[in-house]
């Protein structure tokens, strides 16, 4: 029986982790099994503090043979330690789904005695929850850095999503604080992962056959190191362009243990919301990563990254509602990718004026500097203007965990990351 003491530990480990999701998956439910993993089928409930939640995110082991500066469960750290077997965590997945806690699995582990055996153990797990549980929910699984390729691949037949985590955004940066891995040992298992998924895709494979149906994602942690986020969304670009990457996830540095390689202050939510928001604009809104950030610099913090793009290009501004075509209104700061579209269709039908753009939900106390309506400006004048207007903004400087309780203006544009 799982005692209620190494629950808390191995769940409480695994927090750290942010490249969990749960969605992009075509795997439904079967007869005779349990669970749906396929688009939509995923529900959420919220914790008190308004996260939300849909897969059990749980260690196997946290007893590391690895000795990251940067991780609470290294090898040299003083905490508890606790491991689960492929079978109880197969028990408490399949327990947890009954009783409607969960729609799926997020499964991860610290490397315990070598990656094979770790990279093993996962494998049966899962193993377990498909062929023996006729489990079909959703599982995203991470991979073990040096675990063997065959132990990949045959994760990856059963798994809706993976992640091998870069954790640092270079190689330097590896080497000083995690000298056990190496970049090879993270980047060629994606690799592999991504040149599987395109020959299931180029061979026209059933959906249900595909391996990580739901793709695979990455995380890196911004703070531990020196790197600007210039280079690392360039690191990005390159993962979402090369790699096929679904996400890159930003966890904040936190110092939680102490070393002296680590900086004693913790880099702040601010700044990996930032991230967050550029990383939004290179993948829906056709922005390079050099005309967000220089290579050697910070995202300023002072304005999102498209208002702050905006400032810097004033004579591209304002720009005509009417005639814009859609890759210059994807650039307005204030109109989203949804807002956009809206745009392109009503102005079909008729030329649009400010009112018409507030009923759209474009939010009008950014637009409105970068926009004319029927020839109409109300904009401030001049980028000194510009920038006071922004910085009264009630919504420029805040940054925090939306409750589910948040004015429904500001959950829609958490949910659709819309600038």
């Amino acid at each position: 029986m799982l005692d209620a003491e190494r629950l808390e530990i191995l769940t409480e480990s695994a927090k750290y982790d942010v490249s969990c999701s749960s969605s992009g998956s075509k795997r439904v439910n079967r007869g005779g099994g349990i669970g749906n993993a396929s688009v939509g089928g995923i529900c959420h409930s919220f914790t008190p503090d308004g996260r939300c939640i849909s897969l059990l995110k749980i260690l196997m082991s946290n007893d590391c043979i690895y000795d990251c500066e940067y991780c609470p469960n290294r090898a040299s750290a003083d905490v508890k330690r606790a491991s689960m077997t492929p079978e109880e965590i197969c028990e408490l997945t399949i327990n947890f789904y009954k009783r409607n806690y969960i729609e799926g699995l997020f499964l991860s582990s610290a490397v315990c005695e070598s990656p094979n055996k770790t990279m093993e153990l996962l494998v049966r797990t899962i193993t377990l929850l498909r062929k023996q549980y006729n489990f079909n929910g959703y599982i995203h699984l991470k991979g073990i850095p040096h675990a063997d390729e065959l132990l990949c691949m045959r994760a990856a037949h059963l798994a809706d999503r993976m992640s091998y985590n870069i954790e640092l955004p270079s190689e330097k940066s590896l080497k000083l604080l995690a000298p056990q891995k190496t970049r090879d040992s993270i980047m060629l298992p994606m690799k592999k992962l991504q040149a599987a998924t395109i020959y299931d895709k180029e061979n026209k494979i059933k959906k249900c056959a595909r391996v990580i149906p739901a793709g695979q994602t990455t995380q890196m942690i911004i703070g531990a190191s020196p790197e600007s986020d210039g280079r690392i969304l360039k690191l990005t670009q390159a993962l979402y362009r090369n790699m096929g990457l679904k996400r890159v996830y930003y966890s904040s540095y936190i110092p939680v243990v102490k070393s002296s390689k680590l900086p004693q202050t913790g880099a702040g939510l601010l700044r990996e919301h930032r991230l967050y928001q550029a990383d939004w604009l290179l993948r829906f809104y056709g922005f390079d990563v050099e005309e967000l950030c220089g290579e050697d610099d910070n995202l300023a913090a002072e304005f999102d990254p498209k208002c702050a793009w905006a400032l810097k290009n004033l004579q591209l501004f304002p720009v005509e509602i009417n005639t814009a075509p859609l890759e210059t209104l994807l650039r307005v700061p204030g109109i989203g990718a949804r807002g956009a579209y809206r745009i392109i269709e009503a102005r079909r039908f008729c030329r649009l004026n400010f009112d018409n753009l507030k009923k759209m939900r474009i939010i009008l106390k950014r637009a409105k500097h970068f926009i004319t309506c029927n020839g109409k400006f109300y904009g401030a004048d001049g980028e000194k203007m510009i920038k006071a207007s922004l910085m009264l903004s009630d919504d420029m400087h805040r940054c925090e965990q939306l409750s589910i309780f948040s004015k429904p203006s500001e959950t829609f544009a958490a949910l659709t990351g819309e600038l």
